[in-house]
Formats: structure tokens, sequence, C-alpha cells
């Protein structure tokens, strides 16, 4: 029986709905928070300062019956940055939960397999391929972690996970209100969808099971496509947004001038090379039978009532 979980990243998105729900089954919530972090602590977890490396995770592992690690680097202007959390910060995470002998549930993204269509989902035995730095970094983290000798873990690899608290969503309902929502990239592509809960779901089963040394897609069977996804919205908000698809050529052009300003600020830009390579592929999308074999989990939350949930989050909050 799990009884304390230490959780890194607990104070991103997917980390704060996690905490909530152990914490409302009565489980004892570890946040690892790096010392210089000003997050607000999750709500019903007790923060533990550590640095992602192995001296300092051994003891904020301790007493923990299995480890979930949530804390990555999604953009960043410096291909380095991936490198040093996404790979070694796996790694030190592996060592760490190895010598202090609890489980790591590992989260890492469908972005470490790489494109896929509809007519052809990738499954978990296919070969990976992923395009972007980040999506090379989460499949060099996931390496990492297996090659650890003596490690139990299991990895999952969500799609694009949303939901209350979202803010990658945000922009697009903030389009749909002005009247004009952009499509940019390949209307014809498509790609799996989670909505948080249902991740929470699924990270709790594989908490709650024997590790699998395996890794599982997790996700809703069914694809969403571009267009659909921005159709769903502009209903949503009720207006008569009018759908605009952005030619190829211009998101290329974006895409080189977003490179330039990342290089100069440092700051990642919305639209960059690594963004333009996965919105000219065929889509992200997996296959999610291992998840119902071998977990015993169903996304249940359709994209139409993700969203309006998400939807009525953002009014609730001021944000929409």
């Amino acid at each position: 029986m799990i009884r304390r979980v230490a959780i890194t990243g607990a104070t991103g998105f997917i980390g704060r709905h996690l905490t909530a729900d152990l914490a409302s089954r009565g489980v004892a919530v570890q946040a690892i928070q790096r010392p210089e972090s000003r997050q607000t602590a999750p709500e019903g977890a007790t923060v533990v300062r550590a640095a992602l490396d192995e001296g300092a995770l051994r003891p904020a592992f301790a007493g923990a019956d299995a480890v979930v690690h949530l804390a990555g680097v999604v953009s960043s202007a410096r291909a380095r940055d991936f490198a040093d959390v996404n790979v070694a910060g796996a790694q030190a995470v592996a060592r760490a939960a190895r010598a202090a002998d609890v489980p790591v549930i590992h989260i890492s993204s469908l972005a470490a397999a790489g494109p896929a269509s509809p007519a052809a989902p990738r499954g978990e035995a296919d070969a990976p391929r992923p395009l972007t730095p980040y999506g090379r970094s989460k499949l060099e983290g996931e390496r990492a972690l297996a090659a650890e000798r003596g490690l139990r873990w299991t990895i999952l690899r969500p799609g694009v996970v949303y939901g209350p608290g979202d803010r990658a969503m945000l922009p697009l309902f903030a389009f749909a209100r002005r009247g004009v929502l952009p499509l940019v990239g390949l209307a014809t592509a498509a790609y799996t969808f989670v909505y948080v809960d249902d991740l929470v779901r699924a990270i709790v089963a594989a908490l709650e099971q024997p590790p699998r040394q395996d890794t599982l897609f997790v996700g809703h069977p069914q694809p969403v496509a571009a267009r659909a996804l921005l159709e769903n919205i502009r209903s949503i908000v009720g207006g008569s947004a009018i759908v605009v698809p952005i030619p190829m050529i211009l998101t290329r052009a974006a895409a080189a001038a977003g490179d330039l300003a990342g290089a100069l600020t440092g700051r990642p830009m919305t639209i960059n090379s690594s963004r333009y390579a996965e919105l000219a592929s065929e889509g992200f999308v997996c296959r999610v039978d291992r998840l119902r074999e071998q977990l015993g989990i169903v996304a249940e939350v359709d994209l139409a009532e993700g969203l309006t949930r998400t939807a009525a989050w953002y009014k609730s909050r001021g944000w929409l």
C-alpha cells in the first residue's frame, strides 16, 4: 500500500493535480523543490528542498514508498538545458531512487516516440524517432532511467495534456473570443490528447501496482484533428470565430524569426524550428491498448468535455 510519495515537479501543472488527488486519498506527498524555487507549494504537500542531483535526492527520497518524476524542461532556447534536466536529471532520480530502494514512475512524453498519423498510430514497440531536442532529451532520459541496474520503474508517455491550470490552451480560447482562430500546421494532422484527470488516474494506477519495467502511452483513444480542436473551442466560446489556415511558408518564416529572437534573448519563442518540425509532421497519435491491458485505465474525458471544464476554470480565475 502506498502511504508516502515523493514528487519532482510537484509545483507544475500536472504535479499540482497529482498532489491534490493523492492527498485526497490520505497519501503523504513530499514535493521536491529546487532550493531556489519561488513557486508556492501545492496544497496538501510537504516541501523538501533538493537540487536535481543524486546526492541531494537520496535523503529527499528517504521514507517514500515511490517516486513520481515529473520535473523537466519543455521549452528552451538552449539545447543544453534539455540535456541537463531531462537527461541528467532523470539519471540522478534513477540513481537516488535505486539507492533508496524505491520504485520510480517516470513521466515522459509522446514526443520521445515521434510523429505518427491516425492511420498508423505509434505503438510502444515501434522504434522511436523523436523530431526535436525536447523529444530526443525525453527519450535519452527514459534510456538513462531504464539502464539503472536494480531500479524498479514504469515509464508513462502521455500525449498532449490539458485541463484546468494549463496555460498552453489559453491563447486559443483568447483568439476565439477575438473572432479569429489561426490554423497553424497541416490541416490533416491529428494528435493524441489526454485530460489531466485521466493522466493522474494512470499515474495512481501505476503507483498502486508493481513496477512494470515497461513503457506505456497515455491518451484518449480518439485522436483529435487540428481543425476539430479549433472548432470545439469556437463552440465552447460561443462565437462565430473564423478558422484561418496559415500557409506553411509563413510558419517557416516565423520559425526562422523565432530562432533568431531566441538566440538574441535567450528565451524560447512560441514558433521556432522545433515547433515548425512538429507542425509540419503528420501529427502525434499513439495506441493506448497497453495502458488498458496493464493498468486497467481507459481515458474517460473526451475533448469536448475536457475543453468545457478547462474553459470554465479559466473563467473562474479571470483568465478568460
